[in-house]
């Protein structure tokens, strides 16, 4: 019983292996990763072309320079962080689009599975390479601007700077996985890739550009013409913000933008009442994970959500080619 599951567990990682070296040698992977690299690169030039105006701004949390690396942009180019949540998408997409299906096409999937490894292996070991490659992907880009900036800036980053990075890096790599997933699904449910890519983006271009414009046309039809105090302004904002947080990319900017702008000190919407006696400052990096745990756990929901229905149709699929 043993050697069985042990010659199981290393059938599931010579799969992994295979996927992991499928997905680097791919020319769409290849592609996607050289337009992240060089858009993150261009936007980290940027960030650092003007990084002595950011210096002399002022602000309370000046003492987080790496952390500005992330945000900051001349104008010139959007930031790092929204380069990230704008490509991110796409390359969970094209990581995830063909997985199943293309397997099935090629008549690989039977092959595979006529072998002695369970059924489900493979769409953990496409999941588990696909995690893999993102993961090494975005530490990779954190060090490289940590590299940079150590340079331009010569002193060192802080303790809690570099752990803030780190799960800046582990929260990229949720939202990348939530994409791929989606897209993982759809190639299971779709025979051909063409449909599972088109059906992945059309659903990324809806929440990019078209979910805020319909939020903000719900938001002017149920909008009173006045509101009779500070509370009742307060609560038809929560109202749209909630409505806006069922956008993953709405939720992932939420938790970049509390953990590398230690300033933010609320994602919401305050009254007077709830402000007063605040003491303007930087917080802590637990009590800014406080602030993101119900956005990162959406993510986590989510990715998991899409996961377990496509394992369930994988499950049931009929692998021969067609």
């Amino acid at each position: 019983m043993i050697r069985t599951t042990h010659r199981s567990a290393n059938a599931f990682w010579v799969l992994v292996n295979k996927e992991i070296a499928d997905i680097i040698r791919s020319w769409k992977f290849i592609i996607m990763l050289a337009l992240v690299v060089l858009t993150c690169m261009g936007s980290l030039y940027a960030a650092l072309s003007d990084f002595s105006e950011v210096v002399k701004a002022g602000k309370s949390d000046d003492a987080f320079f790496f952390l500005k690396l992330f945000t900051h942009s001349d104008g010139t180019l959007p930031s790092f962080t929204v380069f990230v949540s704008f490509l991110g998408p796409l390359l969970g997409i094209s990581m995830g689009f063909d997985s199943i299906n293309q397997e099935q096409s090629r008549g690989t999937l039977s092959r595979i599975l006529a072998q002695p490894v369970f059924r489900d292996y493979v769409l953990n070991a496409k999941f588990t390479a696909a995690l893999v490659v993102l993961s090494i992907l975005f530490a990779v880009l954190g060090l490289l601007v940590l590299g940079f900036g150590l340079i331009f800036i010569g002193i060192p980053p802080t303790a809690e700077e570099f752990l803030r990075i780190v799960i800046f890096s582990m929260v990229t790599t949720l939202y990348v996985a939530f994409w791929l997933n989606l897209a993982m699904l759809f190639s299971v449910k779709f025979s051909q890739a063409a449909t599972s890519a088109l059906a992945g983006i059309s659903i990324w271009l809806f929440f990019t550009i078209f979910y805020p414009i319909v939020v903000n046309l719900i938001a002017k039809g149920i909008s009173p013409e006045r509101f009779i105090n500070e509370s009742h302004v307060v609560y038809f904002q929560r109202i749209i913000q909630n409505i806006m947080r069922l956008n993953p990319g709405q939720l992932f900017n939420d938790a970049t933008t509390s953990l590398l702008m230690p300033s933010v000190r609320s994602l919401g919407p305050l009254t007077m009442e709830q402000m007063s006696g605040a003491i303007p400052g930087p917080l802590p990096l637990g009590q800014s994970l406080l602030l993101v745990w119900p956005q990162v756990t959406a993510l986590i929901a989510g990715t998991v959500t899409f996961f377990a229905i496509a394992y369930t149709l994988f499950m049931r699929r009929e692998v021969r080619s067609r």
